[in-house]
C-alpha cells in the first residue's frame, strides 16, 4: 500500500529523494515551496523493512473557477523502474489524489532516457499516453538534455576533456578580467535586469524578480547565484541547483554588451566545480534543441553545450494520464490562449523600456570582430 507523506515523514522522504539515483530536486518539497501556486504533496511506498522504496512528489494546480486540477509529477517517479508492484501502488495513490482534488489529468515526465522502452511501455498499460512534442522547447520541461558524467573526475581532467575552443575562452575570460562570484539575494535585482535584457534578445518570457529571490531562499544551500562581474559591473549570471548526486544549471542570462569577453564559458566552468566539489555524479546543462540541424536558430545553444564534452540526452517524453477528457480538452485550449497573451502583454511592457532593445541596434553596427553572437 502506499502512504502520504506527512509534515512528520517528510524529512525521510527527502532523505529518500536525495540518496537515490533516480532523486530529483523537482520532487522535493523544497521546489514544492517554490511553486506558490501549487499544493505539493508526496506519496510513498514502503518495503517489507519498512523503509521507503519509491516515492511520487505531485504538484496539484486548479484551474482558475472551474472545479478541476492538473496534477504534475515532475521527474519522477524515484525508484527502482523495473518494480511493477512498487508502480502500480504509486499510480494508484495518484489517482486517489486527483479524485481529492478533482483532477482531470495526472501528467508525468520522467528522467528516463528514450531507450528505456519497457519503463515507456509501463506508463501506457496505467493508461498514459505521450503526447505530441516537437523537437524544441514545447513541453513543460526540456526532452533533450546535455549531461556531464562528473563522478570520480577531477576539474584537470574535466577541463582537458572541453573542446580546444572552449577551453580557449574559459581562460580567455579570466585573462580579460571577468570575475565569477557566489552571491545572495544583494544581487538578485541586478540578475533579473539581466535575465530581462536576455528574454527580449532571444524572444522568451522571464520570471520576476521575487521568483528567484524566493528561489534562494526557499532552497537554502542547495541553490547558488553566480554572478560574472567585470570591472565590478556585473555582466552575467546563473542560477544553479545541487540536490542529491547531480547539480543543474536551470537559468542563464547575459548582457548584450561585453559578451566578447565570454563570461558564459566561466559560469559553466564554476558551476561544473560545485558539482565536483560536492562530488556528484551527474551536471546537468539541461535543455537544447532535439533538431540538430545548422539552420535551427537553437543550434548555437546546442553547439555551446556540446563543446563541455556531455553527453546528449533525449528523455521518453511527456505522458498524461486523462481523468475528465471534457476539462481536459477544455482547459488545453483555455490555457493556449491564456499563454498567448501572457506572452504579448510581456513584449509590449517590455519592448519600450528594456535597455535590451537599444543594445540590439548598437549590436547591429558593430562588426563581427567585436561581437559574434554565436559565441554565447
Amino acid at each position: 500500500m502506499y502512504e502520504l507523506i506527512t509534515e512528520k515523514t517528510m524529512p525521510e522522504y527527502e532523505a529518500f529523494i536525495q540518496s537515490h539515483p533516480k532523486g530529483h530536486f523537482a520532487q522535493s518539497s523544497m521546489w514544492g515551496k517554490q511553486k506558490t501556486a501549487w499544493n505539493f504533496q508526496a506519496i510513498a511506498v514502503r518495503g517489507d523493512d519498512g523503509k521507503i522504496k519509491g516515492s511520487m512528489g505531485i504538484l496539484i494546480r486548479k484551474a482558475p473557477v472551474f472545479p478541476a486540477s492538473m496534477l504534475y509529477c515532475c521527474r519522477g517517479p524515484v525508484c527502482d523502474l523495473d518494480d511493477h508492484e512498487t508502480l502500480t501502488q504509486l499510480v494508484e495513490g495518484a489517482k486517489d489524489l486527483a479524485k481529492k482534488y478533482h483532477g482531470y489529468v495526472i501528467k508525468i515526465d520522467p528522467d528516463v532516457p528514450v531507450e528505456n522502452t519497457a519503463f515507456k511501455q509501463e506508463l501506457e498499460s496505467f493508461g498514459f499516453k505521450c503526447m505530441q512534442q516537437g523537437k524544441n522547447f514545447e513541453s513543460i520541461n526540456p526532452r533533450y538534455v546535455f549531461r556531464l558524467n562528473v563522478e570520480g573526475k577531477t576539474e584537470e581532467e574535466l577541463l582537458a576533456s572541453f573542446t580546444q575552443k572552449h577551453r580557449y575562452n574559459i581562460r580567455l575570460a579570466g585573462r580579460k578580467g571577468v570575475e565569477v562570484r557566489v552571491c545572495g539575494k544583494e544581487m538578485v535585482h541586478d540578475f533579473t535586469k539581466i535575465m530581462v535584457e536576455t528574454g527580449m534578445r532571444d524572444n522568451f518570457v522571464t520570471r520576476d524578480e521575487s521568483y528567484f529571490a524566493n528561489m534562494l531562499d526557499n532552497l537554502g544551500e542547495h541553490c547558488r547565484l553566480y554572478m560574472a562581474f567585470h570591472e565590478g559591473q556585473p555582466i552575467a549570471g546563473t542560477l544553479a541547483i545541487w540536490f542529491g548526486d547531480k547539480v543543474w544549471y536551470l537559468y542563464g542570462a547575459s548582457s548584450n554588451s561585453h559578451r566578447n569577453l565570454m563570461p558564459n564559458y566561466l559560469l559553466q566552468w564554476e558551476m561544473i566545480r560545485w558539482a565536483v566539489e560536492k562530488k556528484c555524479r551527474i551536471y546537468d546543462f539541461r535543455g537544447v534543441s532535439g533538431d540538430l540541424t545548422e539552420d535551427n536558430p537553437l543550434y548555437g545553444l546546442y553547439k555551446f553545450k556540446k563543446g563541455f564534452n556531455g553527453d546528449f540526452t533525449e528523455f521518453i517524453g511527456e505522458f498524461d494520464l486523462v481523468l475528465s477528457q471534457f476539462w481536459y480538452d477544455f482547459l488545453k485550449v483555455a490555457t493556449k490562449a491564456y499563454h498567448n497573451l501572457n506572452t504579448l502583454r510581456y513584449k509590449l511592457k517590455n519592448r519600450g523600456s528594456d535597455p535590451a532593445h537599444e543594445a540590439k541596434k548598437a549590436e547591429n553596427s558593430e562588426s563581427a570582430e567585436h561581437h559574434n553572437p554565436k559565441e554565447n
